[in-house]
């Protein structure tokens, strides 16, 4: 399921006939037993991100924390690939749910879970407040901290709203 983009469309078309091929090249005992559940791409209609339901709601919170933590920076290639990489281990690290009913596991079910099986490791990085921004490296820390310190702050305040209980009702009393 995808949108409906021109490169997803054509990507289909693609990975279709590259298919198509593969399984015309092989022995047919072998395609038989792996493509009994085939490989079907839906779409989503054109121009309605909001069918793309939580794909299109991730898309929108990294577009929204990038565009606060960056604003108008100007970056080399690979100063923005390094920061949109980094930027992507902490988007695929969020969680999804909890991984088990106790309320102090630190397991979590994220992303990069699917993706990779385990957690991502990390190095520790020092405090964001002491570098300096002249260094180019040191900046892309920086705004990669900045923008972890964002979603955690934001996103992870939204995942656990509780919405009940919030207004005031009156206990359950015996005969009502």
């Amino acid at each position: 399921m995808s949108d409906n983009g021109k490169t997803f469309v054509g990507a289909q078309r693609s990975i279709y006939r590259e298919l198509s091929s593969f399984l015309k090249d092989i022995v047919p005992e072998i395609a038989e037993h792996y493509t009994v559940h085939g490989l079907s791409w839906q779409f989503i209609p054109p121009y309605s991100p909001n069918m793309g339901g939580l794909w299109e709601a991730a898309v929108k919170s990294f577009k929204a924390h990038f565009n606060k933590v960056a604003g108008n920076q100007k970056f080399t290639f690979e100063e923005l690939t390094t920061l949109l990489i980094r930027i992507e281990a902490v988007a695929n690290s969020r969680p999804l749910s909890p991984m088990y009913q106790d309320p102090n596991g630190l397991l979590a079910v994220t992303p990069v879970r699917f993706l990779r099986g385990a957690p991502l490791p990390y190095l520790p990085e020092p405090n964001a407040e002491n570098l300096n921004l002249v260094n180019k490296w040191q900046k892309l820390k920086v705004l990669h901290h900045q923008f972890s310190i964002r979603l955690k702050n934001e996103y992870l305040k939204e995942l656990h709203k509780r919405n009940k209980w919030k207004a005031l009702e009156t206990n359950i009393t015996e005969g009502n």
